[in-house]
């Protein structure tokens, strides 16, 4: 993880070519992504998705439905379900699985409650989760990673570790794009942007899932809940769970938890000494859903 300032020329030269993001219609142009993407109209989904697979490269051989004429609509095929196997988990109990396909943006320990969003920037934890402090205290200091997800990649969101859902936030926020670009020269950037938490009780003690909305992302869902954008509201929501009985929500490791109907980022958060990162996972390393992300590490006795 390195946290170097950028050379002066080269920042100048990112912020110009990203400037025209502040003059995009953030809104307009997601609600519009909306609907087209929901098209059933049979010649133009089929142009979209042509399109997008040549454009992108997308791998259709993995998926569960190889024919990209089968899907009813541009969003069911870019939340397209995997073969069988596709995605195998790593082994071990104590392993914590990528949530995604992907590659990592940063990778490390928050220190106190500033997560490193790219070189040069820091951002808030407790921004990220709402403004409230209470809600991030147990994850300042600790173990966290940003996975960055591009249009080619699977778009669904697994579990890291098996966990019980205990809370559920959606932050309304700006519509940026999530790029490695955007990352480096808009201040605060997943501390503005639209995102749904979710915070869950593991054996590594408290986790969060941080869906980090983008221009174009049109909705975030999860498996409990459904879609929990659109709207994009303007007052935060909070939800939360019991941890047993009716309503509990108990979700196994590598289960699906989640998609973006458009791609965007996830931020795995984890409390003080509960997980160790693997070595080999770096920040621009490709990473995909079920790899060995690191482990949980086991109290002492």
């Amino acid at each position: 993880m390195s946290d170097a300032t950028p050379e002066p020329a080269a920042l100048l030269g990112d912020c110009l070519r990203n400037l025209p993001q502040y003059l995009l219609p953030q809104r307009l142009l997601t609600r519009l992504t909306y609907r087209l993407t929901r098209a059933r109209t049979p010649w133009l989904k089929n142009l979209l998705i042509r399109g997008f697979t040549r454009h992108f490269q997308v791998n259709l051989s993995e998926a569960s439905e190889p024919d990209p004429r089968a899907y009813p609509d541009f969003n069911a095929f870019f939340t397209r379900a995997l073969k069988p196997g596709a995605r195998p988990l790593a082994a071990g109990d104590g392993a914590v699985c990528c949530p995604v396909d992907g590659a990592i943006s940063e990778i490390g320990l928050a220190e106190a409650d500033a997560l490193l969003q790219a070189k040069g920037r820091r951002f808030s934890l407790t921004a990220l989760l709402g403004g409230d402090a209470e809600r991030a205290r147990p994850f300042q200091g600790g173990a966290f990673a940003t996975l960055y997800l591009s249009p080619r990649d699977y778009h669904r969101i697994h579990m890291p570790l098996g966990g019980v859902l205990r809370e559920m936030v959606h932050v309304p926020g700006q519509l940026f794009s999530v790029s490695p670009l955007t990352a480096r020269v808009v201040p605060q950037l997943f501390a503005r942007n639209e995102r749904v938490a979710a915070l869950f009780d593991t054996p590594a003690g408290p986790m969060a899932l941080v869906l980090v909305g983008a221009i174009n992302v049109a909705s975030i869902e999860t498996v409990w809940a459904g879609a929990i954008t659109p709207p994009l509201g303007s007052t935060i929501r909070c939800w939360r769970y019991p941890a047993a009985g009716e309503g509990a929500a108990r979700l196994d490791r590598g289960q699906e938890m989640g998609r973006f109907n458009m791609g965007s980022t996830v931020i795995v958060l984890f409390g003080p000494g509960a997980v160790r990162w693997e070595a080999g996972v770096q920040a621009a390393a490709s990473v995909r859903m079920g790899q060995r992300l690191g482990e949980r590490i086991k109290p002492r006795a």
